[in-house]
C-alpha cells in the first residue's frame, strides 16, 4: 500500500482514514518533501463531493511526524478559507481538531478530512446561495431540507457557469436488502441535476440536465442504466420531480431483490439435471457453472445472469475439459443466447429446456473443438 513509505505515525493515520471513512477516498501521489528523504511525508487525497472528486494535498513533515499537516486546496477554490471569517460549529470543530492534534491517535486524520469536507459543503452552498438566479434560490429553499443534498458551482474558461445538485434518493438501506451483503460502504443512488445559471428574470428557464448515478458496487444488484427517467415538465421544480422518480426507483429495486431469489431458485433447479453446481455466486446469484457429460465428452456450462432475470434469459458458455489451444487454454464456445426461453415458464421447466437444448448443442461444440485442434 502507498502508506508503507510513510513514517509509522502518519501511515497509521492514512490507513485508518482509508479503512473507516464512509466516503470512498482515494490516495494519489505519495511523495517526499526531501530529495533523499527516508520516508514520504505528503500525499494527495481524492475526496468524493457532489458526484465528483476534490483534490487536496496533505503535507506532513517526516522529521516531525507528530505535527498536524498543512492542507493545500485546489487552485479553483482559492477563496475557500475554512479557518478565516465567521465562526460556526464546523469551523470551531475544525480549529479544535488542529489545536488538539494528537499524532498517536490514528483517528485524527479521518476527523480532520471529514470536518474539512463539511466546511467545503457549506462553502459551496453559500456560493450558490449568493447567485442572482430566482429559480436556483427557489430550488434551494424547497429541497435543502432533504438530508445529504450537495451542491456546487461549476465553471470553466470555455463554458457558461452552471450549478450541480447531487440528490440522494430512497430512504431504504440498499445494503440491508441483500442477504449476506458483502459491501463495505452503504450503496446509494443519486440524481445529478445541472441547472444553467439564468440571471435575467425575463428568460424562460431551460430544463436541467438529469442523470442517475450510483455507487459502483450497486451494479451487482441493480443497473441504473435500465431506469428511464420521467420527463421534466415546463415549470417543474425538483420538489415536484423527485417523488415520482423515487416511487419508480423503489419498485425497480424491489424487483431487483426479488430477481436474486429467482436466480437462486433457477441455480438450485440445475442440480437434478446436471448435479451440484461446480461453483456459484452465493450472494447475487449472477454466475453459476456446472459439469456436463455427453458420452465420453466432458465439458463445463457457465451461466451468466443479468439483473433483469427472468425477463432476460441467462447467457451460456461451453468449455471443453478435453480440448485446448496450443497455449494450453481450454476451448470455449461463443456466448449463447439463441435457445428456447420464456420468463413465464416455471423454474424447473426453464432448467429442463436448457438441458434439452444442450443435448444437441454439445455435439456441435464437440465437433467445433475437434475441428479446431486438427487445424
Amino acid at each position: 500500500m502507498a502508506a508503507d513509505s510513510l513514517p509509522p505515525l502518519i501511515a497509521a493515520q492514512l490507513n485508518h482514514l482509508i479503512s473507516n471513512s464512509p466516503h470512498s477516498i482515494k490516495v494519489d501521489q505519495v511523495r517526499s518533501g526531501c530529495k533523499n528523504g527516508l520516508y514520504s511525508d505528503r500525499f494527495t487525497l481524492l475526496i468524493p463531493f457532489c458526484l465528483d472528486f476534490i483534490k487536496w494535498d496533505f503535507i506532513f513533515n517526516a522529521l516531525y511526524p507528530s505535527v498536524a499537516p498543512d492542507v493545500v486546496f485546489s487552485p479553483d477554490d482559492d477563496d475557500f478559507c475554512p479557518l478565516v471569517g465567521e465562526e460556526d460549529d464546523v469551523s470551531v470543530a475544525l480549529k479544535n481538531s488542529l489545536v488538539d492534534w494528537n499524532s498517536k491517535d490514528s483517528t485524527r486524520l479521518l476527523e480532520l478530512v471529514h470536518k474539512l469536507r463539511d466546511a467545503y459543503v457549506n462553502y459551496q452552498r453559500k456560493r450558490v446561495g449568493e447567485l442572482d438566479d430566482a429559480r436556483l434560490k427557489f430550488e434551494i429553499s424547497t429541497v435543502f431540507s432533504r438530508e445529504g443534498i450537495e451542491v456546487c458551482l461549476v465553471s470553466g474558461p470555455d463554458k457558461p457557469e452552471e450549478v450541480k445538485f447531487s440528490v440522494p434518493l430512497l430512504d431504504t438501506s440498499l445494503n440491508q436488502l441483500v442477504i449476506g451483503c458483502p459491501w463495505k460502504n452503504e450503496q446509494k443512488i443519486y440524481l445529478q441535476v445541472i441547472f444553467p445559471i439564468i440571471r435575467s428574470y425575463s428568460s424562460t428557464p431551460a430544463a436541467p440536465r438529469l442523470k442517475l448515478v450510483s455507487t459502483s458496487e450497486l451494479k451487482s444488484l441493480f443497473s441504473i442504466e435500465d431506469v428511464k427517467l420521467p420527463p421534466w415538465l415546463d415549470g417543474m421544480c425538483m420538489a415536484e420531480y423527485l417523488p415520482a422518480l423515487e416511487d419508480n426507483l423503489q419498485m425497480q429495486v424491489v424487483e431487483a431483490v426479488a430477481s436474486i431469489g429467482a436466480r437462486r431458485r433457477f441455480i438450485e433447479a440445475l442440480a437434478p439435471l446436471f448435479g451440484r453446481p461446480l461453483e456459484a455466486d452465493p450472494v447475487f446469484c449472477r454466475k453459476a457453472t456446472v459439469v456436463a457429460v455427453s458420452g465420453t465428452f466432458n465439458f463445463l456450462v457457465s451461466f451468466s445472469f443479468s439483473t433483469q432475470f427472468p425477463k432476460q434469459q441467462p447467457t451460456l458458455a461451453l468449455q471443453s475439459c478435453q480440448h485446448f489451444t496450443s497455449q494450453g487454454v481450454p476451448l470455449m464456445s461463443s456466448p449463447i443466447n439463441d435457445y428456447p426461453w420464456s420468463p413465464r415458464w416455471d423454474t424447473p421447466q426453464m432448467a429442463e429446456r436448457i438441458f434439452e437444448f444442450l443435448i444437441d448443442e454439445c455435439l456441435n461444440f464437440k465437433k467445433h473443438c475437434q475441428d479446431t485442434q486438427q487445424v
